[in-house]
Protein backbone atom coordinates (compact mmCIF):
# COMPACT_ATOMS: atom_id res chain seq x y z
CA UNK A 1 0.00 0.00 0.00
CA UNK A 2 1.48 3.34 -1.09
CA UNK A 3 1.76 6.00 1.62
CA UNK A 4 3.39 8.53 -0.73
CA UNK A 5 3.58 8.95 -4.49
CA UNK A 6 5.45 11.57 -6.50
CA UNK A 7 4.48 11.85 -10.16
CA UNK A 8 6.54 13.72 -12.74
CA UNK A 9 7.75 16.29 -10.22
CA UNK A 10 9.38 19.38 -11.70
CA UNK A 11 10.89 22.33 -9.87
CA UNK A 12 12.44 25.29 -11.67
CA UNK A 13 14.28 28.22 -10.13
CA UNK A 14 14.47 30.76 -12.90
CA UNK A 15 16.24 29.02 -15.76
CA UNK A 16 17.54 26.20 -13.54
CA UNK A 17 15.61 22.94 -13.39
CA UNK A 18 16.42 21.45 -9.97
CA UNK A 19 13.97 18.54 -10.37
CA UNK A 20 13.10 17.30 -13.85
CA UNK A 21 10.16 14.90 -14.04
CA UNK A 22 10.91 12.77 -10.98
CA UNK A 23 8.52 9.90 -10.17
CA UNK A 24 8.67 7.39 -7.33
CA UNK A 25 6.49 6.00 -4.55
CA UNK A 26 6.97 4.78 -0.99
CA UNK A 27 5.20 1.77 0.46
CA UNK A 28 3.73 1.84 3.96
CA UNK A 29 6.24 0.45 6.47
CA UNK A 30 9.16 0.80 4.04
CA UNK A 31 12.55 2.42 4.68
CA UNK A 32 13.45 4.18 1.44
CA UNK A 33 17.02 5.32 0.89
CA UNK A 34 17.36 8.53 -1.12
CA UNK A 35 20.79 8.89 -2.73
CA UNK A 36 22.38 11.29 -5.17
CA UNK A 37 25.37 13.61 -5.56
CA UNK A 38 25.34 17.18 -4.31
CA UNK A 39 22.86 19.24 -6.30
CA UNK A 40 20.93 16.19 -7.51
CA UNK A 41 17.60 17.60 -6.27
CA UNK A 42 17.09 15.47 -3.16
CA UNK A 43 16.44 18.27 -0.67
CA UNK A 44 14.26 20.15 -3.17
CA UNK A 45 12.21 16.96 -3.60
CA UNK A 46 11.84 16.63 0.17
CA UNK A 47 10.66 20.25 0.39
CA UNK A 48 8.01 19.60 -2.24
CA UNK A 49 6.81 16.50 -0.38
CA UNK A 50 6.52 18.57 2.81
CA UNK A 51 4.73 21.42 1.05
CA UNK A 52 7.55 23.85 1.86
CA UNK A 53 7.96 24.67 -1.82
CA UNK A 54 5.43 24.35 -4.63
CA UNK A 55 6.21 22.12 -7.62
CA UNK A 56 6.49 23.80 -11.01
CA UNK A 57 4.91 20.67 -12.43
CA UNK A 58 3.72 17.23 -11.38
CA UNK A 59 2.17 16.37 -8.04
CA UNK A 60 2.66 14.71 -4.66
CA UNK A 61 -0.03 12.41 -3.23
CA UNK A 62 -0.06 11.58 0.50
CA UNK A 63 -2.89 9.96 2.43
CA UNK A 64 -4.66 12.80 4.24
CA UNK A 65 -4.52 10.89 7.54
CA UNK A 66 -0.73 10.53 7.38
CA UNK A 67 1.17 12.36 10.10
CA UNK A 68 4.63 13.49 8.97
CA UNK A 69 7.78 14.10 11.00
CA UNK A 70 10.77 15.90 9.47
CA UNK A 71 14.39 16.17 10.56
CA UNK A 72 16.21 18.74 8.34
CA UNK A 73 19.77 18.45 7.07
CA UNK A 74 20.82 21.62 8.93
CA UNK A 75 18.55 22.01 11.96
CA UNK A 76 18.14 25.47 13.43
CA UNK A 77 16.49 26.18 16.75
CA UNK A 78 16.21 29.39 18.75
CA UNK A 79 19.63 29.58 20.48
CA UNK A 80 18.27 31.03 23.73
CA UNK A 81 15.92 28.07 24.32
CA UNK A 82 16.91 24.86 26.09
CA UNK A 83 16.50 21.44 24.48
CA UNK A 84 13.42 20.75 26.58
CA UNK A 85 11.91 24.14 25.70
CA UNK A 86 12.44 23.48 21.97
CA UNK A 87 10.42 20.26 22.16
CA UNK A 88 7.71 22.02 24.16
CA UNK A 89 7.58 24.76 21.54
CA UNK A 90 7.14 22.25 18.70
CA UNK A 91 4.58 20.25 20.67
CA UNK A 92 2.49 23.42 20.95
CA UNK A 93 2.85 24.11 17.22
CA UNK A 94 1.34 20.65 16.71
CA UNK A 95 -1.37 21.46 19.26
CA UNK A 96 -0.51 18.40 21.30
CA UNK A 97 -2.31 18.05 24.61
CA UNK A 98 0.02 19.55 27.23
CA UNK A 99 -0.46 16.75 29.76
CA UNK A 100 0.28 14.10 27.14
CA UNK A 101 3.11 16.07 25.56
CA UNK A 102 5.24 16.36 28.71
CA UNK A 103 5.84 12.62 29.25
CA UNK A 104 6.40 12.25 25.50
CA UNK A 105 9.05 14.99 25.59
CA UNK A 106 10.81 13.25 28.50
CA UNK A 107 10.84 9.97 26.60
CA UNK A 108 12.22 11.61 23.47
CA UNK A 109 14.99 13.37 25.40
CA UNK A 110 15.98 10.03 26.89
CA UNK A 111 15.64 8.22 23.58
CA UNK A 112 17.95 10.67 21.82
CA UNK A 113 20.49 10.76 24.65
CA UNK A 114 19.78 14.38 25.60
CA UNK A 115 18.37 13.94 29.11
CA UNK A 116 21.52 15.38 30.67
CA UNK A 117 21.42 18.38 28.32
CA UNK A 118 17.69 19.18 28.46
CA UNK A 119 18.30 22.40 30.43
CA UNK A 120 21.29 23.44 28.33
CA UNK A 121 20.77 26.33 25.94
CA UNK A 122 20.83 25.49 22.23
CA UNK A 123 23.68 27.94 21.59
CA UNK A 124 25.86 25.57 23.63
CA UNK A 125 24.82 22.41 21.73
CA UNK A 126 27.29 20.66 19.44
CA UNK A 127 26.32 19.75 15.86
CA UNK A 128 25.73 16.17 16.94
CA UNK A 129 23.45 17.28 19.77
CA UNK A 130 21.46 19.44 17.36
CA UNK A 131 20.99 16.42 15.08
CA UNK A 132 19.73 14.38 18.03
CA UNK A 133 17.32 17.15 19.01
CA UNK A 134 16.07 17.45 15.42
CA UNK A 135 15.39 13.72 15.41
CA UNK A 136 13.48 14.01 18.70
CA UNK A 137 11.46 16.91 17.31
CA UNK A 138 10.58 14.81 14.24
CA UNK A 139 9.15 12.10 16.49
CA UNK A 140 6.77 14.41 18.34
CA UNK A 141 3.16 13.42 17.81
CA UNK A 142 4.05 9.84 16.80
CA UNK A 143 4.21 10.42 13.01
CA UNK A 144 3.43 7.70 10.46
CA UNK A 145 5.96 8.97 7.89
CA UNK A 146 9.43 10.16 8.91
CA UNK A 147 11.58 12.15 6.50
CA UNK A 148 15.18 12.20 7.71
CA UNK A 149 17.57 14.47 5.78
CA UNK A 150 21.18 13.56 6.72
CA UNK A 151 20.22 12.43 10.26
CA UNK A 152 23.68 10.98 11.07
CA UNK A 153 25.63 14.04 9.91
CA UNK A 154 27.81 15.40 12.71
CA UNK A 155 27.37 12.36 14.93
CA UNK A 156 30.34 10.40 16.24
CA UNK A 157 30.64 6.65 15.61
CA UNK A 158 28.60 5.71 18.69
CA UNK A 159 25.96 8.31 17.87
CA UNK A 160 25.62 6.98 14.32
CA UNK A 161 25.16 3.43 15.57
CA UNK A 162 22.53 4.57 18.06
CA UNK A 163 20.71 6.59 15.40
CA UNK A 164 20.58 3.65 13.01
CA UNK A 165 19.31 1.42 15.80
CA UNK A 166 16.53 3.93 16.50
CA UNK A 167 15.56 3.98 12.83
CA UNK A 168 15.47 0.17 12.76
CA UNK A 169 13.28 0.12 15.89
CA UNK A 170 10.89 2.61 14.30
CA UNK A 171 10.66 0.46 11.19
CA UNK A 172 9.84 -2.58 13.36
CA UNK A 173 6.93 -0.56 14.74
CA UNK A 174 5.53 -0.01 11.26
CA UNK A 175 6.82 3.49 10.59
CA UNK A 176 7.56 4.56 7.03
CA UNK A 177 10.91 6.32 6.63
CA UNK A 178 12.64 8.27 3.88
CA UNK A 179 16.34 8.34 4.69
CA UNK A 180 18.60 10.75 2.79
CA UNK A 181 22.32 10.46 3.48
CA UNK A 182 25.75 10.78 1.89
CA UNK A 183 26.98 8.00 4.18
CA UNK A 184 26.19 5.09 1.89
CA UNK A 185 27.02 2.41 4.46
CA UNK A 186 24.30 3.82 6.74
CA UNK A 187 21.73 3.62 3.95
CA UNK A 188 22.82 0.10 3.03
CA UNK A 189 22.31 -1.09 6.62
CA UNK A 190 18.73 0.08 7.01
CA UNK A 191 17.05 0.72 3.64
CA UNK A 192 14.63 -1.82 2.18
CA UNK A 193 14.95 -0.07 -1.16
CA UNK A 194 17.16 2.73 -2.44
CA UNK A 195 16.56 5.16 -5.28
CA UNK A 196 19.29 7.14 -7.05
CA UNK A 197 18.67 10.69 -8.21
CA UNK A 198 20.95 12.66 -10.50
CA UNK A 199 20.30 15.92 -12.34
CA UNK A 200 16.80 15.97 -10.86
CA UNK A 201 15.86 12.64 -12.43
CA UNK A 202 15.50 9.07 -11.25
CA UNK A 203 18.69 7.28 -12.34
CA UNK A 204 17.98 3.87 -10.83
CA UNK A 205 16.76 1.91 -7.86
CA UNK A 206 17.63 -1.29 -6.05
CA UNK A 207 16.09 -3.34 -3.26
CA UNK A 208 18.15 -4.86 -0.46
CA UNK A 209 17.66 -8.37 -1.86
CA UNK A 210 18.92 -7.28 -5.29
CA UNK A 211 22.32 -6.11 -4.06
CA UNK A 212 23.53 -9.75 -4.16
CA UNK A 213 27.04 -9.12 -2.89
CA UNK A 214 27.42 -5.76 -4.63
CA UNK A 215 27.91 -2.88 -2.23
CA UNK A 216 25.60 0.11 -2.44
CA UNK A 217 28.68 2.29 -2.90
CA UNK A 218 29.75 0.37 -6.02
CA UNK A 219 26.27 0.54 -7.46
CA UNK A 220 25.96 4.24 -6.64
CA UNK A 221 29.19 5.11 -8.45
CA UNK A 222 28.20 3.00 -11.43
CA UNK A 223 24.72 4.53 -11.61
CA UNK A 224 25.49 8.22 -11.15
CA UNK A 225 28.90 8.10 -12.81
CA UNK A 226 31.08 9.02 -9.85
CA UNK A 227 31.41 12.70 -10.76
CA UNK A 228 27.69 13.34 -10.25
CA UNK A 229 26.74 13.30 -13.93
CA UNK A 230 24.33 10.84 -15.49
CA UNK A 231 26.10 8.12 -17.49
CA UNK A 232 24.82 6.95 -20.83
CA UNK A 233 25.26 3.35 -19.64
CA UNK A 234 23.73 3.88 -16.18
CA UNK A 235 22.02 0.70 -15.10
CA UNK A 236 18.39 0.90 -14.04
CA UNK A 237 17.54 -1.98 -11.71
CA UNK A 238 13.88 -2.91 -11.60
Amino acid sequence: MKILECRELVKKYGGTEAVAGLSFSVEKGEVLGLLGPNGAGKTTTIKMILGLTRPTGGDVTIDRETRIGYSPETPYFHPFLTGCEVLRFYSRLQRLDKEKAEPQIRRLLELTGLSDAEDKRIKNYSKGMLQRLAFGQALLGDPDLLILDEPTSGLDAVGRIEMLQLVSELKSKGKTIIFNSHILSDVEKIADRTIFITNGRLAGQVSRSELCGTSLEELFVKTVGGAGHACSDAQYIQ
